[in-house]
């Protein structure tokens, strides 16, 4: 069974496609230390079964998921009817 892993923040690229400004998601482990990972990295982790991360705003929580655009992966939360998209609106990782 995959963990489940919240995300609270990403670093984007300098691009205005949606589809391709998530470069890495972060986060804060139990024991108080920070991670991040490459999109990549999640994305293969996610397809493994290793992970399951989400995101949590305003008492509510959505999964992100794997998504197609152009013929490359990217990573979105599932929808939730709030924009702008979830992932796209966390902080900066520092």
């Amino acid at each position: 069974m995959a963990d489940a892993i919240q995300v609270s923040c990403i670093n984007k690229t300098p691009r205005f496609d949606p589809h391709l400004r998530i470069r890495n998601i972060g986060g804060v482990n139990p024991n108080g230390s920070r991670w991040i990972l490459s999109e990549e990295e999640a994305i293969a982790g996610i397809e493994s079964g290793k992970w399951q991360f989400y995101v949590s705003r305003g008492g509510n929580s959505v999964w992100v998921v794997i998504a197609w655009h152009l013929g490359r992966k990217y990573l979105k939360t599932e929808p939730d009817g709030l924009q702008p998209d979830n992932l796209l609106s966390l902080p900066e990782c520092l």
